[in-house]
């Protein structure tokens, strides 16, 4: 019997691939990825961008994401890929994408992509946890018990079922500073920030939340506001830096890493978890 094929011509071919940073924020950091797809797909449609579409029986956009933040997560730092049948000015597309999505979910920056893979820029995130009503002295005594661990076991269920993760191993670096309480409320905000190598399965924020309540029993009063403000390249050389993903669509004078390590700050946390700016 011969193989069935689908009718009509094929798709036309892909002649442009654009890269796009995005920011997740606000309310809209309970969106899931599953809902941003939905959303952006949407977005892709009302303003008219020239999308090329896969073959087969059931086609669909050439949209790539590299490592989406987990619901209830901001972020400032989401990235993703999509091919375009005809050339598409990246800046007009910025603003016609922008346009068309809620506020709350922001598109930061397009770029043509000139080369390599994008995947390939990502190994590690660099995250801030705000932490409303906790004093910084009672986080840095649970990460100073937390870092000198060899390991720490916490227990995640996944697709296959239960797993244990080791939290401590992709820590690359950490740190506690004061700040503010997401939404301008009073009292004490401890802002844990970290640098966290991707590994497989990934180790999320909360999985070292978790962490410090195994070996200090460190369990804040309120839930947490966790923010991705960066993630690309981990430079090996110097450790803590991340290297910006798009950087090398830029220009070689911009390909320097821009995510350093340093303490969060207080007020890019607490404006990534709180209302969504205006546009």
């Amino acid at each position: 019997m011969p193989a069935r094929t689908p009718e009509g011509p094929p798709p036309p071919p892909a002649v442009q691939r654009l890269r796009v940073h995005y920011a997740k924020r606000g309310r809209l950091r309970f969106t899931s990825h599953r809902d941003f797809q939905r959303a952006f797909e949407r977005a892709l449609r009302r303003a008219g961008v020239p999308m090329a579409y896969s073959a087969g029986f059931s086609p669909h956009p050439k949209i790539s994401y590299a490592g989406a933040a987990p619901t209830g997560v901001a972020s400032e730092a989401e990235y993703l890929e999509i091919a375009v049948t005809e050339p598409v000015d990246p800046e007009r597309l910025r603003l016609a994408l922008d346009a068309a999505l809620p506020s709350g979910l922001d598109i930061v920056e397009v770029l043509t992509a000139r080369s390599g893979s994008l995947p390939d820029r990502i190994d590690a995130s660099d995250w801030a946890v705000a932490l409303p009503g906790v004093p910084i002295e009672s986080v840095r005594a649970a990460l100073d018990r937390f870092l000198a661990a060899g390991t720490v076991p916490v227990e995640r269920v996944l697709k296959d079922g239960r797993r244990q993760l080791d939290a401590r191993a992709p820590v690359v670096r950490a740190s506690v500073v004061d700040g503010r309480v997401p939404g301008g409320g009073a009292g004490p905000c401890a802002i844990l920030h970290m640098v966290v190598r991707h590994l497989t399965p990934a180790v999320r924020p909360d999985d070292i939340l978790a962490g410090l309540r195994s070996v200090a029993d460190f369990v804040p009063p309120v839930p947490p506001a966790v923010t991705r403000l960066a993630q690309g390249r981990l430079d090996e050389a110097a450790t803590g830096r991340i290297a910006d993903p798009l950087a090398p669509d830029r220009s070689p004078a911009a390909a320097a890493p821009t995510a350093d390590g340093a303490p969060a700050d207080a007020e890019l946390v607490a404006d990534a978890a709180g209302a969504p700016p205006s546009r």
